[in-house]
């Protein structure tokens, strides 16, 4: 509950209050109004055109992100976060666009989760996970920090480094996924991920990053990747080519969802760490809508405090187990949790 509550609080720090503020064309006064401030999943837009000058509007066309809408248009199918209307108006012979960004919220408040933990194994402490992933049973790692990130296939029980491949001292690693027997692997600041063999570790490939920011988590459906940058967006990566063809931006019905960092895919739905919350909040890949959130923060004193101990950061599912394994940056402990709704 003291995770929602702190994104509660955030949440409304960032809440824009001018989403109902027109955006005058400083041509002809025209500009852009919605029903409501607020706007949220499901409501009616309400579209009208503010006309200060009283001109002669002969007609009026909207739309949102390019596609045509009627001034009601209900917001039943959107993805969340910043979206553009737009209006061609036609006035006194003359043809104007008009642009407008709206914000759209959730329009429900996430569930709460508590866990169970079922097991706790060893974890090497000297890694600075980011990113967990099980394949055939098999649990792999990426870690962080310049000169010390590595690629790791382990065995989860005993913490025993099974294959292991370090990183130039210039990569900074980030967040893996495995399909198809190929291991993705981001780097941070780099603009650059990594394919490799997963029986050889073996560099297969090389891509870069389009519009993301920077390289955070990695998790995949088995149909195309999804990649976080730090920010409340997280991005949809085609598997063949690894270009990246869209996003969604992660809301709650209270606001954005900043610092997104290591992701798991779980029955159809997008795990993803807040970075410096030791919290998990539960994604809609459809819209970005966060449906639940887990507070792990308590893990983190089970673990060896020492001065190097940093934040949760590490979500991996073992489907035959039914079970979430999580760690964190130089964690010396690997739980294994049930999760349940509050």
């Amino acid at each position: 509950m003291r995770l929602y509550k702190y994104i509660i609080v955030i949440c409304l720090s960032l809440f824009l209050a001018n989403c109902g503020e027109t955006n005058a064309s400083k041509q002809s006064g025209l500009s852009i109004n919605t029903i409501s401030k607020t706007i949220t999943l499901g409501d009616q837009l309400g579209l009208t055109i503010n006309n200060p000058k009283k001109l002669n509007i002969e007609s009026v066309s909207f739309k949102m992100n390019e596609k045509d809408i009627e001034p009601n248009h209900a917001l039943n199918s959107i993805h969340l976060g910043k979206n553009t209307i737009s209006a061609v108006v036609s006035f006194n012979d003359k043809t104007e666009t008009i642009t407008k960004e709206i914000e759209v919220y959730n329009n429900k408040r996430p569930d709460i989760y508590t866990y169970e933990i079922i097991n706790t194994y060893p974890h090497d402490i000297s890694s600075y996970t980011q990113g967990l992933e099980f394949y055939n049973g098999e649990l792999y790692e990426s870690t962080g920090q310049r000169g010390e990130s590595k690629l790791r296939k382990l065995n989860f029980e005993t913490g025993e480094v099974l294959k292991n491949l370090n990183l130039a001292d210039a990569f900074f690693g980030e967040g893996l996924t495995i399909i198809n027997d190929s291991i993705y692997q981001l780097t941070w600041q780099s603009k650059r991920g990594f394919i490799y063999d997963i029986n050889t570790f073996d560099r297969l490939g090389t891509f870069n990053y389009g519009s993301s920011n920077e390289g955070w988590g990695l998790c995949n459906d088995g149909k195309q990747l999804y990649k976080s940058d730090g920010t409340e967006k997280i991005w949809f990566l085609n598997k063949e080519n690894l270009i990246e063809n869209g996003h969604i931006e992660v809301y709650t019905d209270k606001g954005k969802i900043p610092s997104l960092n290591e992701l798991e895919w779980i029955n159809g739905k997008i795990y993803a760490n807040i970075y410096q919350r030791n919290g998990v909040v539960i994604i809609n890949p459809e819209n970005g809508a966060v449906e639940g959130v887990i507070d792990f923060k308590p893990l983190r004193k089970l673990v060896s405090q020492h001065t190097d101990l940093d934040v949760l950061n590490g979500i991996a599912y073992n489907p035959e187990r039914k079970t979430i394994f999580v760690t964190g940056k130089n964690w010396d402990k690997l739980f294994e949790v049930s999760i349940k709704k509050k």
